[in-house]
């Protein structure tokens, strides 16, 4: 916090600091009898009528009324990384994008309108990176128009809690009724030493995904789309541990794209678990990503898989940013 010179603390923001990050503290919640404070720190996304939103990391909004606050400053944009490999998130945003293609695309000035038959969110949503070239008004109404030609809900991929990250767009579409539905976290760490831990003995490589893949894979069904989604990118890459059925032990996914290898579709047989197959399947394809000449590596993670967090924390992995899908309003 701000503190004076002569040792009081200090609010040293403004409304003009709206879509700066910032620290501020304030008071307890009013009727508590004992007087204590609370820290919040993100992006200030508004200030009106009094009263302040900060969007924090995880894409939480945070309420505080002006006559709370005790003290405030403007903090770098971006907390100073500890580990792991450096990056902005349009470069990770790119990149995964890359490694997750649409069947159909089509630019509406920076944004990428993508779309896949429904096969997933990441595929079937538009990527708002950089200016649509209109105004926001005009670049909603074209992104729901587009979707709504293929029968398709509109939705947004945004993302909170890093260099380059949407805080403002996210609070916008929350004002404007948009509702976000799904959360997770992006997650980087260094190639080699995931491919240390193990020696990966009994996995099969592969450049398709065949049916005993396909059996492990979480999402039922896979239709020629989901194929050509997964198969997708500038070089993937399909592990597999045999099983006793016909399912694999383990499986997994993974693309290269220059100095990165991206993650995905790490699964295990729910009875094998905890047998360290999926290091021995993560180990294997980050060998082969090192010799197609990555070095970095990131993944996806939900925010309440605390099995698969363990894991990668483990293999080096730290949190990067948090993205999301907003989906259009009901009745739009």
């Amino acid at each position: 916090m701000e503190i004076s010179a002569a040792g009081r603390l200090e609010v040293r923001i403004t409304t003009a600091d709206v879509g700066k990050r910032v620290s501020v503290r304030r008071l307890g919640d009013p009727g508590v009898t004992e007087q204590k404070f609370t820290d919040t720190v993100g992006v200030l996304t508004s200030w009106d009528d009094g009263v302040l939103v900060i969007t924090r990391r995880d894409g939480e909004r945070v309420r505080i009324k002006e006559s709370a606050l005790v003290a405030g400053k403007v903090v770098p944009a971006a907390p100073a990384r500890r580990r792991g490999p450096a990056a902005s998130y349009e470069e990770l945003a790119r990149i995964a994008a890359r490694g997750w293609r649409p069947l159909e695309s089509e630019r509406l000035g920076e944004w990428e309108l993508r779309a896949a038959a429904g096969f997933t969110r990441r595929a079937n949503s538009a990527l708002p990176l950089g200016d649509p070239g209109v105004s926001l008004d005009e670049a909603l109404s074209a992104v729901r128009r587009w979707y709504g030609e293929r029968g398709l809900p509109a939705y947004l991929q945004t993302a909170t809690g890093a260099e380059g990250t949407q805080e403002l767009l996210c609070a916008e579409l929350e004002r404007r009724g948009w509702v976000r539905e799904v959360s997770a976290e992006v997650w980087t760490g260094a190639l080699a030493p995931v491919a240390d831990r193990s020696e990966g003995a009994g996995v099969v490589l592969s450049r398709e995904a065949d049916a005993g893949w396909l059996a492990r894979y979480q999402r039922k069904s896979v239709s020629e789309v989901a194929l050509r989604v997964l198969g997708s990118g500038s070089s993937v890459w399909f592990a597999s541990i045999p099983g006793d059925g016909g399912a694999p032990a383990a499986i997994g996914r993974c693309v290269v794209d220059g100095r990165w290898a991206g993650f995905a579709a790490v699964e295990v047989d729910p009875a094998l678990r905890r047998r360290g197959l999926a290091t021995e399947v993560m180990a294997a394809l980050a060998r082969r990503a090192l010799d197609e000449g990555a070095s970095a590596a990131w993944l996806q993670v939900e925010t309440d898989n605390a099995g698969a967090r363990s894991l990668y924390a483990g293999l080096g992995f730290g949190a990067h940013h948090t993205y999301h899908h907003f989906r259009e309003p009901e009745g739009r």
